[in-house]
């Protein structure tokens, strides 16, 4: 197979993200046509058909997605060739890194390492997405080559498939295990027999079988976007709420936090990258100064004070 060329890749990245070759040549400042080349040029050369054309413009076949995200990683890494090369001359990391994260530990894990990192080094720029912990998540973010480490809720053996879109060998490493306790208005006299409020990220696989085990949790009568809505509402004497106890660092002081007991469910948060981002130099120092937060942030990440 003839090699693809860095512009050929940088087009299929462009229309994927654009959702039409008109669309990705405006924004790459080439003519529809030279896009059209281009990924004609791309289909020849893998043998597979990358993007169904029609009224709606081009969308992405299965090949198409695996060829894009690969093709992200591709072009990722040769953006950090330069910096790789003059920190490994000079020991100075610059450049960017590029950070997915679920909310909760955008606001309670990232910060403290990222003033560390920075301090360390002040020519590297931190980039942070606010991903939902939802679907293929903060792990589907780099597993399509959007994020070069993510912050991520991990089952018991690292990212799923379902997460890593099927790509094979990332690396997932946990940083500590959360658990969850019950929320509910200060004073409450029986907290367990309030309204259930919860929020779409809640439902997840390290969860679900500890809550299909509960008879006393009811149906949840409000549905909220995320958790500090959830939390808004609870302090507001809404309802109770079962959350992970890096949300409940947010908790104001009108909302009581109760131990779920000795078989309360946990996740395991730690970071995902890939293998080949793992050795370059600034997410090896990201990685660094996230294993220094975890003892800052108290055993398994835990909140104030929690009742029994």
């Amino acid at each position: 197979m003839t090699d693809l060329a860095a512009h050929e890749l940088r087009v299929l990245v462009a229309v994927e993200r654009a959702g039409s070759f008109t669309a990705a040549a405006e924004q790459l400042g080439l003519t529809q046509s030279a896009v059209s080349h281009a990924v004609r040029s791309c289909e020849r050369k893998t043998g597979a058909v990358l993007f169904d054309r029609g009224r709606h413009g081009a969308r992405p076949t299965p090949a198409g997605s695996r060829a894009t995200a690969q093709a992200r990683h591709i072009l990722r890494l040769l953006e950090t060739l330069g910096g790789e090369a003059r920190g490994a001359a000079g020991g100075e990391v610059a450049g960017t890194v590029r950070i997915a994260a679920f909310r909760s530990a955008a606001a309670h894990v990232l910060p403290a390492a990222l003033v560390r990192l920075t301090a360390r080094h002040p020519l590297l720029t931190p980039e942070v997405r606010i991903v939902p912990d939802i679907g293929r998540g903060t792990t589907g973010e780099v597993a399509d080559g959007r994020a070069d480490l993510a912050i991520a809720t991990l089952d018991v053996g690292g990212a799923t498939d379902a997460a890593t879109g099927g790509r094979p060998g990332l690396v997932t490493v946990a940083l500590f295990d959360e658990p969850y306790a019950l929320a509910h208005p200060v004073g409450a006299a029986d907290p367990r027999a309030l309204p259930l409020v919860d929020w779409t990220e809640n439902c997840s696989s390290y969860t679900r079988g500890w809550w299909a085990e509960q008879d006393w949790i009811p149906r949840a009568t409000v549905d909220a976007g995320d958790d500090s809505v959830v939390l808004s509402m609870v302090a507001r004497g809404l309802g109770m709420a079962i959350m992970p106890q890096l949300t409940l660092r947010d908790a104001p002081d009108t909302v009581a936090v109760t131990d779920l007991g000795p078989r309360r469910p946990t996740r395991k948060v730690g970071y995902v990258t890939t293998p080949e981002l793992a050795r370059t130099l600034a997410v090896r120092a990201l990685i660094r100064e996230l294993r220094s937060t975890v003892p800052v942030l108290g055993a398994a990440g835990a909140a104030g004070s929690i009742t029994a």
